[in-house]
């Protein structure tokens, strides 16, 4: 860790993931985990970003790979990376198996000691990786932004399966967030709620000041009162994984600079282009603009 105060847009907290993406078409092994696809989708749309993570010594090139992009990388090892295998049996792209062999471990709060940034995105995969604690000790940084992805809170470890379980600290940590990402199937498991808008009001009437909401069409970004649709535009999934934290990555990121309204079609954009490609986002900035002006460019859809 720097031994002075080091200053970010964005820091991005969670464990890199060894991935095995199965699907109808072939098998992949990828490089992954949450704050991977959200940093490059941040640095990609200009910030300064960091990311913190957890892994094995032995996978250091992600390390290495991360830093080659422009984005700073404090690492903590663990005996083992987090290896996560993601089955989707059919082309249904919200519907998936998850699987888990080993786990890097828990960020805790002092993992970010000496790291000053406007926002702290945290996308853990599994429940037990961050704790309520990290919040409430984050939410004691003035004027920061907390934004975190509900995956890594409903999925449980139930021998080598993740499933979805109720979550009983929903509105301990909902309270301390100012920006909630979520899926439909998430959504619909933790509110009980089949409409998207009234699964994203029940999450905002916890705490939640700003909901991402994806959905396999688009997006739903809900703030200040207001809902927001954006559809994606994609003309191919075979980057599907990653999808939702590219998108929660591009919005905390824009809305450093930008209303709701206009971070949500900046998210819309990078993902819908996101998931053309495996891998972590790697369009340049004047793509998305121009993806913008072609889909977005007359208000929500």
């Amino acid at each position: 860790m720097p031994t002075t105060s080091k200053h970010y847009d964005v820091i991005f907290a969670g464990n890199y993931t060894k991935d095995t993406i199965i699907t109808p078409d072939g098998t992949r092994y990828v490089d992954g985990g949450g704050m991977n696809y959200a940093a490059h989708a941040g640095a990609r749309l200009g910030i300064k970003a960091a990311v913190v993570t957890r892994l094995a010594r032995e996978d250091e090139h992600v390390v290495k790979a991360i830093r080659a992009n422009g984005i700073d990388c404090y690492p903590f090892y663990s005996p083992a990376s987090t290896l996560l295998t993601l089955e989707y049996k059919t082309h249904d792209v919200d519907k998936r198996n998850l699987y888990v062999k080993a786990t890097g471990g828990t960020i805790r709060a002092e993992h970010l000691d000496g790291l000053e940034a406007k926002a702290i995105t945290v996308s853990p995969s599994i429940r037990g990786e961050v704790e309520p604690e990290f919040f409430e000790e984050m939410q004691k940084r003035n004027g920061l932004i907390l934004a975190a992805d509900v995956q890594g809170f409903v999925r449980v470890l139930r021998g080598e399966a993740l499933v979805y379980e109720p979550w009983e600290d929903m509105g301990r940590v909902l309270r301390d967030l100012d920006i909630l990402k979520s899926d439909a199937v998430e959504a619909q498991f933790l509110t009980g709620e089949t409409d998207i808008e009234k699964a994203a009001k029940f999450y905002a009437d916890l705490g939640a000041k700003e909901i991402v909401l994806t959905h396999s069409e688009g997006v739903l970004i809900h703030a200040e009162g207001k809902f927001h649709h954006y559809q994606f535009h994609s003309r191919s999934m075979a980057g599907r994984s990653g999808r939702g934290d590219t998108c929660l990555g591009s919005y905390v990121s824009m809305r450093l600079s930008m209303p709701p309204v206009d971070a949500g079609k900046w998210a819309a954009a990078a993902t819908s282009l996101k998931v053309e490609r495996p891998g972590p986002f790697d369009r340049p900035l004047d793509e998305v603009e121009t993806f913008i002006r072609l889909h977005y460019n007359h208000g929500t859809s």
